[in-house]
């Protein structure tokens, strides 16, 4: 699955137009292979984020479940908390590099 889809279904509030088509943007980027396509592209690139986004929309609001919509800031809470545990804190510095192990190359014994 593509990083930056993210679910969709069964949050308070209740996602937006703009969510889905942001994601049906995403998803066809992927698929397409395509960051931003040509102006021979454009139109096609269009008409299928337009149609994803429609489909999206249609299954979204088709879906059901007895569970308790979750909370877009306590979700957001935990995969920042995930991605801290993963890939370590991004605010801490650097370690300082020290001295190389390796001869320097431009030396001549």
């Amino acid at each position: 699955m593509c990083r930056n889809i993210r679910p969709l279904f069964n949050f308070e509030p209740p996602v937006t137009h703009e969510e889905i088509r942001a994601a049906s943007i995403q998803f066809v980027r992927k698929v397409s292979g395509f960051t931003a396509p040509s102006k021979a592209n454009a139109v096609a690139f269009d008409r299928a984020v337009d149609e994803t986004a429609a489909v999206v929309e249609r299954l979204l609001t088709s879906l059901a479940t007895s569970a308790p919509p979750r909370n877009r800031e306590v979700e957001a809470a935990r995969a920042r908390a995930r991605a801290a545990q993963r890939f370590g804190n991004p605010r801490q510095p650097a370690p300082a590099a020290g001295p190389s192990s390796r001869p320097d190359r431009r030396t001549v014994p």
